[in-house]
């Protein structure tokens, strides 16, 4: 999985502008209210809503906004609303198999939404199941590398059901656990006193495809196109990062 790294810079560098715009409010407010649909509406017995919480105050969400959007995710109030979590599948330049995470209130709209993105750059929506194959969802953490000893981590995570501990890229420390254990991995390295940077389901592919610098921009601006869209949590492509590509995308 070392060559997702690269993808996990990239986001969290994206994630970094999205804050400055105020736009991963919108996202995490999402998550927060997907993760109180489907648990407790109480942050310490519901470990996902607890990540999704941390995230929002990582990001200065103010504390009355995470409080209403998880009661309109529970169904508390007068402007409760039923979220939709919905993947999506599509072909991008090249033949990359890209695979989009949705969370939505109406999904008519945002498919139409999609599609137009799909159709104006050299790409096309897929049929369910043709894409995903092609991938693993894995739970991904990072967490801050700064002070923190690799194999006193490696054991820490192992102990606690992680698959994989990578040695630090771009200050952080990245970590896979299988799916359905990012929540509790992730809160035990909180409680042990690790700094979590980022934690997500994230689609990793089982193998890449490497296309030469132009066609491989062309991929990462139909992904940076759909990651703009309000509804699309997040979005995965089988696109090889090169060195010559990672450095095209620093100059752009």
């Amino acid at each position: 999985m070392s060559g997702h790294n690269k993808w996990s810079t990239i986001k969290r560098k994206k994630g970094a502008e999205d804050a400055k715009r105020g736009k991963i409010f919108t996202r995490v407010t999402r998550e927060i209210m997907m993760a109180a649909r489907e648990g407790s509406p109480d942050p310490d017995s519901n470990a996902a809503l607890r990540l999704a919480v941390d995230k929002a105050r990582a990001a200065n969400m103010p504390k009355d906004n995470i409080e209403r959007a998880i009661n309109r995710g529970a169904g508390i109030g007068d402007d409760a609303v039923q979220m939709e979590s919905i993947v999506y599948e599509g072909y991008g330049p090249g033949g990359t198999a890209i695979v989009i995470d949705v969370l939505t209130d109406n999904k008519n709209r945002t498919l139409a939404d999609i599609k137009y993105v799909f159709n104006r750059n050299n790409g096309n929506m897929a049929a369910a199941g043709s894409v995903l194959w092609q991938f693993d969802q894995k739970g991904y953490i990072a967490v801050n590398a700064d002070g923190v000893d690799y194999d006193e981590l490696f054991l820490a995570a192992a102990e606690v059901g992680a698959e994989d501990v990578q040695q630090a890229e771009d200050d952080v420390y990245n970590i896979y656990t299988p799916r359905e254990d990012l929540a509790r991995v992730a809160g035990a390295l909180r409680e042990a006193g690790y700094k979590i940077e980022d934690s997500e389901l994230t689609w990793v592919p089982k193998n890449e495809v490497e296309l030469e610098t132009q066609q491989a921009m062309q991929v990462m601006g139909l992904i940076e196109k759909l990651e703009d869209l309000d509804d699309i949590q997040g979005v995965a492509s089988n696109l090889r990062i090169t060195d010559e590509v990672a450095a095209a995308l620093e100059a752009a």
